[in-house]
Parts: C-alpha cells; sequence; structure tokens
C-alpha cells in the first residue's frame, strides 16, 4: 500500500478528495437535517450548467460557473415551503432536473460530448493541479472556521427547517443566506474537480451513515467526518490498486461504508431492547 501513494498524483488525489469530503460531509450534517438531500445535485448542476453557458459562447468557465452557482445558491436560500402537500425537495428537483436537461442540450453541441459529460458527473481527480488544491484548502478553511464559530446558529436554524417551524423567519434570514452561500462555493469548487455525483455522495453518506450508527449528537460530527475520511480514502486507494476512475470508486466505497452503517444498525437494533435509546 505504501508504494502505491508514493505517485504524486495519487497524493494529489488522496489530499484533494479528503479536503473536499471532510467540509462537504460536515456541511451534508445541516442538508440531511434540513431533508434537503437535492440541494447539493440542484447546485451542482447549475455549476456545470455554468461550465457549459461559458463552453457554448467561449466564456472563462470557472467565473461563469461561480455566478450561476452563487446565484442559485442565493435563490434557493429564499425557497420557505409552507404548504403541508408540499416538501422543499419537490422545488429543488425541479431546478436539479431542468439544469442537467439544459447542460446537456449544450454539451451536446461540443466536440467531445460524451467525455465531457463523464467528466461533468465523476470529475477527473488524478488531474488536479496544486493551484486548485491550494485554492480549495484555503476557501474550505474559510468556511469551516465561519461554520464553527458560528455552529450554534446554523444548527438551530438547521433544526428548525427538520421541524418545518420556519414561519417566523421571514422573507430574507442571514444564516440561511450564509448556509446556502458557503455550500455554494464548497460545491462550485468540489464540482470542478470531483464532479457532481462524488460530491453528493459525500454530502449525504457520511452524515446518513452517521445517524444509522449513533443517536448521540455530540457524536454525529466526528463520525460522520471520519466516515467521510475513511470512504475517500478507500476510495482512491480501490481506484488505484485495480485501475478504476476515481470519481466511481470513492461513490462506491462510500457505498460500502453506508452497507456496513446499515449492518450496524440492524445488529444494534436487535440486540437493544424495546424503548432503549442514547444519549
Amino acid at each position: 500500500m505504501p508504494d502505491l501513494f508514493a505517485l504524486e498524483f495519487v497524493r494529489s488525489a488522496l489530499l484533494v478528495t479528503i479536503i473536499m469530503g471532510l467540509l462537504l460531509a460536515y456541511l451534508g450534517t445541516h442538508v440531511v437535517g434540513r431533508g434537503i438531500v437535492f440541494v447539493d445535485l440542484a447546485l451542482g448542476q447549475i455549476s456545470m450548467l455554468g461550465v457549459a453557458v461559458a463552453a457554448y459562447l467561449a466564456l472563462e468557465p470557472t467565473t461563469v460557473s461561480m455566478v450561476f452557482t452563487l446565484v442559485g445558491a442565493l435563490l434557493m436560500s429564499f425557497i420557505k415551503v409552507t404548504d403541508k402537500r408540499l416538501k422543499q425537495e419537490a422545488i429543488i428537483g425541479i431546478l436539479y432536473a431542468v439544469s442537467s436537461a439544459l447542460t446537456v442540450l449544450l454539451i451536446s453541441k461540443a466536440a467531445h460530448g460524451d467525455s465531457d459529460i463523464q467528466e461533468v458527473l465523476f470529475g477527473s481527480l488524478f488531474t488536479v493541479t496544486d493551484s486548485e488544491i491550494t485554492s480549495m484548502a484555503i476557501v474550505f478553511g474559510i468556511l469551516g472556521v465561519v461554520h464553527f464559530i458560528f455552529r450554534r446558529q446554523f444548527f438551530e436554524l438547521t433544526e428548525k427547517f427538520g421541524n418545518r417551524e420556519i414561519d417566523d423567519l421571514g422573507s430574507f434570514n442571514l444564516w440561511n443566506f450564509l448556509f446556502y452561500i458557503s455550500i455554494g462555493l464548497a460545491i462550485v469548487l468540489a464540482v470542478n474537480v470531483g464532479g457532481v455525483i462524488p460530491v453528493f455522495s459525500f454530502l449525504v453518506v457520511p452524515p446518513v451513515s452517521a445517524i444509522l450508527i449513533t443517536r448521540s449528537k455530540i457524536a454525529l460530527i466526528p463520525l460522520t467526518l471520519s466516515l467521510s475520511a475513511l470512504g475517500g480514502f478507500l476510495g482512491i486507494y480501490f481506484s488505484v490498486q485495480f485501475d478504476f476512475p476515481a470519481g466511481s470508486s470513492v461513490v462506491a466505497m462510500l457505498g460500502v461504508v453506508f452497507v456496513l452503517a446499515s449492518i450496524v444498525r440492524l445488529v444494534r437494533g436487535k440486540a437493544e431492547p424495546t424503548g432503549s435509546s442514547e444519549t
């Protein structure tokens, strides 16, 4: 195993996967808590729509992609569904579907449409550059610090959304706005490297797996981050060892983590007396 990580491009892929996975998994605890798991897919797809528009109009892709994503995040921050017949997921799902269709339409006009779509979905972790890693580390570090300092405000808001107690939030809420902007920035950088599907997996699989394993609020975040790092490491190792695409391998290993967490939940559920709970 040490020989596999002696190669610089493998180390770079592992480093960017861990950096990406840790912040996305943390943000995923809010995404899952709010019940808006489509938000990352939608924002990721909006980011890729920006890339497709830039390619079609011969513009600079990174800037256009970031503008599209931040505008999408801003619009999503205003979505507050109070009608009990609807869920916020439904609205976000529509945005995802429309963005996906428009992206495919634009990419289909490109000379290498099939390969472009593959890269949009699963990224290209083994071709990540040092500048991309540095940019991601700086932005993700800043976002991590902001969320740590104001963690009480963010988690209180997530709990309100989870309980659908949002009638008193008004049309604009600063913390909700900051949440969507932070997740938008994280996604636009991560999708450019990792692709839509791995980003979605990092946002959803580790927090869901952690919830299956523990009921402790204190242990939830550390466990989520640990499972994310484990899935990322195993994904890169599996990719290099068996010569599979990196993005698909990471998603597959996160799937293995989820299956193992489900087994742990099943075994513990059978072992625990009815009505017992953890603190």
